[in-house]
């Protein structure tokens, strides 16, 4: 072979080895991440405190690799991102399946108080209904039940008081709709619940137990009103019969 077509299958070869690579770069997948990569993602966008992206790169590595020693603290890593980010409600989703792949995991405590804390942080106005709240006050027991001695334990006594709080403030709420409506039936009974099962919040108990008082009085008052009302009124018919 003469050195002219030696050097043209060199370049016929150089061509084709650089037309495979080509066409590996355009049309073939890129590699994925590996799980400590996402993982050193996230954690760097939960640094920089781009906690959409943090949310991004946890959610991937958990349905990626199921089964990484990873995924546990990612997930964990997730309910952070939607807390960080505000996003309550998406994060008590995220660490009730936490919970619920991984109960006996040591990070279980603080998993329940960000549940009940997610849950007491999602409150927005009184006059929505407060399920949420109330389910955040069975988290922070049960938190206390099982990890009594535990900084996380500690801590839920307060925020166990503050969603109370909520809770009173709402029948209280519903209870002035009632008032105003002179519905007082209706208004003593959301006023008596407040008595009953709250009576450690002294300024919602004390307020409840006076207008508890006054509905029912003013209910006993409407109903006297109405029972004379028929008899005066049977009366009435009766003379008109006559």
């Amino acid at each position: 072979m003469n050195k002219k077509a030696l050097c043209l299958s060199i370049v016929l070869v150089a061509l084709v080895v650089s037309g495979c690579g080509l066409i590996d770069y355009y049309y073939l997948p890129l590699p994925e991440d590996t799980a400590q990569e996402l993982f050193e993602n996230g954690r760097e966008a939960m640094h920089e405190e781009v906690y959409y992206r943090a949310a991004e790169y946890f959610e991937k590595l958990k349905d990626r690799y199921p089964f990484s020693p990873y995924t546990p603290m990612a997930e964990i890593g997730l309910g952070d991102a939607y807390f960080l980010n505000e996003d309550y409600l998406e994060a008590v989703d995220a660490y009730k399946e936490f919970l619920a792949l991984h109960p006996r995991h040591e990070e279980v405590p603080y998993v329940l108080f960000q549940i009940g804390v997610a849950s007491y942080l999602s409150f927005t106005s009184i006059d929505r209904p407060q399920d949420q709240v109330a389910e955040g006050i069975q988290f922070f027991r049960q938190l206390k039940e099982l990890y009594p001695e535990t900084d996380y334990a500690a801590n839920a006594d307060d925020y166990i008081t503050r969603c109370r709080q909520i809770l009173a403030e709402r029948e209280i709420f519903v209870g002035d709709f009632y008032w105003s409506a002179s519905k007082y039936r209706s208004a003593w009974k959301r006023y008596q619940f407040v008595v009953d099962n709250f009576p450690d919040l002294e300024e919602a108990n004390a307020y409840a137990t006076r207008q508890a008082e006054l509905s029912y009085l003013r209910f006993q008052r409407s109903q006297t009103e109405e029972e004379q009302d028929r008899l005066y009124g049977s009366w009435t018919d009766w003379f008109n019969w006559l």
